[in-house]
């Protein structure tokens, strides 16, 4: 059976309503996920939320709620979201669901058989904000636990411990060996860097159920419910062992992750799959952080950026774009509302739109809408630019290859600008030329449909329909130029991104 291409985000913590951060991380990774089918791949996408957890039960209780009750209202909200982005998910999981909670219990009972627990009494500091034990160590300059800790509570309680430390040197292997394990070279130079130079601690991966009831109980010990992160990192080989698509589908080609959760996806879920004598997944590809207007934002100050208000008022392509292009993966990133309006003007709306727009538009008024016969004056420039393109998608340089494309975008204006063809149209001894002319730029207007279809699938699908040409798939690095025929008919084209007062 052929390997699929396997794509995640992280899961979801139901303890909140969807940010700009999860709106990003959603959709970079369905323009790798759309890429790998545009280039001739099977892929399938898994995406979901995380409902287990001190947290969620506390913020229900808060509610006055069951936490089941409190997680199946925020999770129709969560669905709808990733409906608003367009995503091409294959698969939505919540850790709630049986099929999930099944596959968690087989690991457990798996590893707890091999020998890979033990039981101890635990005394120190626990954070329920970050759902995490602290040691002196995690004290600050002034003796003080970090205010990301919330309230820190002292405890003494018999757990469960998963021997991590045994692993170390397997893993620090492994990423030395395996360079694009994890990506960018910072966030693998920041994993080495900590398994170098501090000793792994064993894992706590129970919390007793008097003090957390809201959780997937322990197979081997019912007094016990599971570690939220053990419980969550599992969500991405459990709906491919549930669906019955395992052998398929695993292991995942890459976890698309943020980087305040490095360190569970590059140390702990390695380790835990090693010891389950499972394969580890090919790459963690890490992202940064979103600011608006240079700030940290913040629902009480109120910079904040509703993904949905977005796209309610500017379409959904239009925020793709703007996050793509803003953003590479890696750094952290800026949003600015002046900087969106100003990118909607000049490259969706001046650019692609009114090239589009006017190339149409002549065919329409010189040659009744009919493609003349085939010239490959800018074959050239076209092929070079989806090769290059093509090498950035396979490299998931997302922001780069939005840039090939808009260069080449930049190239068919300055190509309008230079031979003018509302002037030759004003000269019947012009007529050749005028058709050689309009052809290089509907065969233009078309392939930039195929080139977009990762990033602005419905842009994509409006460019063929103006064209009238099918919507199905087509494959960027196949398709070459001149498969625009003569005496195709187009329709009359419609505007892509209308121009708008900011």
């Amino acid at each position: 059976m052929n390997k699929q291409f396997y794509i995640t985000t992280a899961i979801d913590y139901v303890n909140g309503q969807p940010h700009l951060g999860h709106a990003y991380e959603k959709i970079i990774t369905d323009v790798i996920a759309r890429s790998q089918c545009c280039l001739g791949s099977e892929s399938f996408y898994l995406t979901g939320l995380d409902e287990h957890g001190q947290k969620v039960q506390q913020a229900a209780e808060d509610n006055g709620q069951n936490a089941q009750d409190y997680c199946n209202n925020l999770a129709e909200d969560w669905q709808a979201f990733a409906a608003k982005l367009g995503l091409s998910n294959g698969d939505f999981v919540r850790t709630t669901e049986e099929r999930h909670k099944t596959v968690v219990a087989e690991i457990l009972q798996g590893l707890y058989d091999k020998g890979e627990f033990y039981q101890k009494e635990y005394v120190g500091f626990y954070s329920a904000k970050q759902e995490s034990f602290l040691t002196e160590k995690d004290r600050n300059d002034n003796g003080e636990f970090d205010p990301i800790y919330g309230e820190v509570q002292e405890l003494r309680e018999n757990n469960y411990y998963f021997k991590l430390g045994q692993y170390q040197q397997w893993l620090i292997e492994h990423i030395e060996a395996n360079p694009n394990f994890v990506a960018p070279d910072n966030r693998r130079n920041e994993v080495l860097g900590f398994l170098k130079n501090e000793n792994l601690e064993d894992l706590c991966i129970s919390r007793p159920k008097e003090r957390l009831s809201w959780g997937i109980p322990l197979p081997f010990d019912s007094d016990y419910v599971t570690y939220v992160w053990f419980d969550a990192l599992t969500n991405y080989l459990s709906i491919p062992r549930a669906i019955g698509r395992e052998s398929e589908l695993w292991p995942a080609d890459i976890h698309v992750i943020g980087k305040d959760i490095l360190k569970f996806h590059a140390v702990y879920w390695p380790i835990m799959l090693r010891a389950a004598n499972l394969e580890i997944p090919k790459q963690i590809l890490v992202h940064g952080w979103w600011q608006k207007d240079n700030q940290k934002m913040s629902k009480s100050t109120g910079n904040v950026v509703d993904p949905v208000a977005v796209i309610d008022e500017w379409g959904l392509d239009a925020f793709r774009y703007y996050v793509v292009r803003e953003l590479d993966i890696g750094p952290d990133g800026n949003w600015t509302d002046e900087g969106f309006a100003a990118r909607y003007g000049a490259e969706l709306a001046n650019g692609l739109g009114n090239l589009i727009n006017r190339s149409l538009s002549m065919l329409g008024r010189y040659r009744d809408g009919v493609v003349p016969e085939a010239h490959d004056e800018l074959a050239h420039d076209a092929t070079v630019a989806r090769d290059k393109l093509v090498e950035q998608l396979r490299a998931n340089e997302l922001q780069a290859g939005l840039m090939t494309i808009w260069s080449y975008i930049a190239r068919l204006n300055q190509y309008v600008d230079e031979t003018a063809p509302f002037k030759m149209a004003k000269d019947p001894n012009q007529a050749k030329r005028l058709g050689e002319v309009l052809y290089n730029l509907t065969e233009s207007c078309r392939l930039l449909a195929v080139w977009l279809q990762p990033y602005l699938p419905t842009t994509s699908h409006r460019i063929m329909e103006q064209l009238n040409l099918p919507k199905d798939i087509i494959n960027i690095a196949q398709s070459g130029w001149g498969e625009l025929t003569a005496g195709q008919k187009v329709n009359k084209p419609e505007a892509l991104f209308p121009r708008r007062d900011k």
